[in-house]
């Protein structure tokens, strides 16, 4: 298939292109720059694609694309709390715009990259699926509910969206994060020592590597119509189910001679929630996910050591809310977050 990719120059993204330009399609990039110079190490291989806002898709941009992997959006909690309006400008609008437009000039599929966090505040030992009552908690979770519920409204037979519910990702990709749990407590412990904990460790959290992410798109692209149009798929394993305590010893074993600090310090965290994945499993058997958390933790610890990565790095670059306020005190993002004149992108 030609593949139209959004944000494949973020986290994410990079590594999704590389697994589509693997299994033979021709990829294509869309995405506005913001995370570009959030690189570790090496620049990965250049894609053909536009510089543009999501916010301001054309049709001659998607027009004669096979498929489309939506995954450019404000991509935390932190981000969507910080500017609610704009999270769901980008994040819902721009999201059922580009699916749209993208319906108009004819692409046949469209996977969109959703989340389990979804299920934000279920709590409990129980692992749900996808027909569980979602509780999304945080700005950046409900848009994603409200672009599957406008998405499932525009399916027919030649349009079928697809909605990838990612458990929360780690790995190491070359637009690094470190606001995501696993990445960040890896660089905790190799540059402090210490794999510290600022919740009470209780609360359960699905995981799922960058990798596997991507070999989900790559199956889903795959799959029958008939088996994915308008469907929610649960992205990662049921053994990769974890309190964040179990995580943190995970890391440690990673990094020897670090040690746990469970400060507490953050009280409860109310996303809380088991995801069970028999559905990906039995419906789209292609997909066979590759990555442990104990195996990410190992590979993140090799890959940070090798790239040279910084307490700055840690402090800025690398987490996405801090990259942006940078843009923004620096003079070149507005309060929209949009590049102002002149700005190199």
């Amino acid at each position: 298939m030609k593949v139209l990719v959004t944000g494949h120059e973020g986290y994410l993204g990079v590594v999704a292109v590389e697994a589509l330009r693997a299994a033979g399609h021709e990829v294509h990039g869309l995405d506005s720059g913001l995370f570009r110079s959030c690189t570790l190490g090496a620049e990965p291989p250049a894609v053909p694609g536009v510089k543009v806002d999501l916010r301001d898709v054309q049709p001659e941009q998607l027009s004669g694309f096979d498929a489309i992997l939506h995954l450019a959006a404000l991509s935390n909690d932190p981000l969507g709390n910080l500017a609610p309006g704009i999270t769901y400008d980008i994040n819902h609008q721009a999201s059922v715009r580009l699916a749209r437009i993208a319906k108009d000039v004819g692409v046949g599929r469209f996977l969109y990259a959703s989340t389990c966090s979804v299920y934000g505040s279920r709590g409990g030992d129980t692992a749900l699926d996808e027909d569980a009552e979602l509780a999304p908690v945080t700005a950046y979770a409900v848009s994603k509910v409200k672009v599957e519920e406008d998405l499932t409204g525009m399916a027919d037979s030649d349009f079928t969206p697809v909605f990838m519910r990612n458990a929360t990702a780690f790995g190491f990709s070359p637009r690094l994060r470190l606001d995501i749990v696993v990445n960040n407590l890896v660089a905790s412990a190799l540059l402090t020592g210490v794999v510290k904990v600022m919740s009470d460790g209780t609360p359960w959290r699905p995981l799922v590597h960058a990798q596997d992410i991507a070999g989900a798109a790559v199956a889903l692209l795959d799959a029958p119509a008939e088996v994915v149009r308008a469907r929610a798929f649960n992205v990662g394993s049921d053994s990769e189910n974890h309190r964040v305590s179990a995580i943190a010893e995970l890391v440690a074993e990673a990094v020897p001679g670090s040690k746990i600090d469970i400060t507490g310090e953050n009280g409860g965290d109310p996303r809380s929630y088991r995801v069970d994945f028999s559905r990906i499993r039995r419906e789209v058997p292609a997909f066979v996910p590759k990555w442990t958390v104990a195996e990410g933790a190992k590979e993140l610890a090799r890959e940070y050591i090798a790239r040279g990565l910084t307490d700055e790095g840690l402090a800025k670059t690398f987490i996405r809310l801090q990259w942006l306020n940078h843009l923004k005190q620096t003079g070149q993002l507005n309060e929209e977050l949009r590049w102002k004149p002149g700005s190199a992108i």
